[in-house]
């Protein structure tokens, strides 16, 4: 802080969640405390400048103090972060303070120039990524899901699997039992050194939801730039977060935009997602995010804005077939998976893939046959017998196995429900993995 920043003591204007004052010298973002309470500057206009106050305005009166910090928020970095959990405001939840170079949260992305195409593959033992929608590092992808799916359960299993340096948790509006169940998890599996959690629960204002994947980011960025490591950051829940914004939004009576979210809200998370990045040091940032779903409304403007920024998505969907949550392989997308299906894993993979689409797609229409009182053929029953058995056996997020034996079970799934011509896929693939009989 300046050794000459003042202090004011007249408010212009309050609402339940922010104070207008006319002040100089601040800048966006900037940190403030009003009448002792941590607030941060969301709108300068001309000198007049409002403050969200992260804990609420009651009580405070019009002359309350408002003291300018000079900085954004700040979060210490280093290696004491890990096996740690923290709060919005990345204090330490155990109280124990760490030592760290303190660096400013919310800073640019990296520069387009300075990236490089990602091309390196994540494997989370999960068939419904790995084989379907491959997970590359520096991609940023969204789980689409009802609010009673699993999603914190799904997050935890890929974060226990994938194959990264560093896990890095972003909480906005936990329960305390989905705080609890990730705690546990960590620290039952026995990685709880490479995981970095920061975590705003319901018991917390909604507000400070605002400042969990700013701190997030920036802890990995400090592991992907300054350490060179492959660096997986887990958002969970950005319908929550934009609740947050849409909360501030309405008490500075800004005009809602679509489903009363602001209008800036298409660049508020873009600047979250924008900093997945693969580094030609061999760091990288892949950002997994959790996008619950009103209604299963995928045109509400959160996940609307979502589809446009992020490189695909992760459809979550009950299977009352088999009974089960999986991920739907119709809905769901990896823009990126060309980069290392078939080139970072086995060559049939690509032809496995959008055979086993194309065959699921089959029962699909087999079933609405069903429900419109047709006869089926026998292809119709096969393909039918096969989605189930492909839902329970690959589809299903409770599945764990390497890639090469999703592959394996594919082509067994195959042979046995299907002849070489049905299944349609390049002879020399097919003479090489077509299941030899027993």
């Amino acid at each position: 802080m300046s050794a000459f920043q003042k202090t004011y003591t007249h408010l212009t204007a309050l609402t339940k969640a922010t104070v207008t004052l006319k002040a100089t010298g601040a800048a966006n973002d900037e940190l403030a405390k009003v009448d002792g309470r941590l607030a941060q500057v969301v709108k300068i206009n001309g000198n007049e400048v409002t403050l969200q106050v992260f804990e609420g305005t009651n009580g405070i009166p019009t002359n309350a103090e408002v003291e300018f910090l000079g900085h954004s928020p700040m979060l210490k970095v280093s290696h004491e972060l890990c096996g740690r959990f923290f709060d919005a405001y990345g204090h330490p939840l155990d109280g124990a303070d760490i030592q760290g170079e303190e660096r400013e949260t919310g800073g640019p992305t990296v520069n387009p120039y300075k990236r490089k195409q990602p091309s390196e593959l994540i494997p989370t033992g999960i068939a419904g990524i790995d084989l379907n929608n491959t997970l590359v590092s520096g991609q940023k992808i969204p789980f689409f899901a009802d609010p009673n799916q699993p999603y914190n359960q799904v997050m935890a299993m890929v974060a226990l699997r994938a194959d990264v340096d560093r896990i890095i948790l972003g909480g906005m509006g936990l329960t305390n039992d989905d705080y609890l169940f990730y705690r546990n998890a960590f620290d039952n599996a026995g990685v709880l050194d490479k995981i970095v959690a920061f975590v705003n629960t319901t018991d917390n204002p909604p507000v400070e939801r605002l400042l969990v994947p700013d701190m997030a980011l920036t802890a990995a960025e400090y592991f992907a730039v300054d350490n060179n490591e492959k660096v997986l950051v887990l958002l969970t829940d950005m319908t929550l977060y934009a609740d947050a914004l849409a909360i501030v939004s309405n008490r500075m009576d800004q005009i809602p935009s679509k489903d009363s979210m602001p209008g800036s809200l298409y660049s508020d998370l873009a600047k979250i997602y924008e900093k997945a990045v693969q580094l030609p040091s061999g760091g990288s940032i892949t950002i997994l995010a959790v996008t619950t779903l009103n209604g299963g409304d995928i045109t509400h403007a959160v996940p609307d804005n979502t589809g446009y920024i992020t490189e695909g998505q992760l459809f979550l969907r009950n299977d009352s077939e088999i009974g089960k949550v999986i991920i739907d392989p119709f809905r769901s997308l990896s823009r990126l998976k060309q980069l290392v299906a078939g080139k970072k894993t086995r060559r049939d993979h690509p032809q496995v893939m959008n055979a086993a689409i194309r065959l699921y797609a089959d029962a699909a229409n087999a079933k609405t046959k069903l429900e419109n009182g047709f006869d089926l053929s026998d292809y119709d029953n096969r393909a039918l017998a096969f989605a189930k058995d492909y839902s329970e056996r690959l589809l299903a997020i409770d599945v764990n196995i390497p890639i090469n034996e999703m592959l394996d079970t594919a082509w067994k799934l195959f042979a046995k429900y299907f002849s070489k011509s049905e299944v349609a896929i390049k002879e020399e693939i097919m003479n090489e993995f077509w299941p030899k009989a027993e």
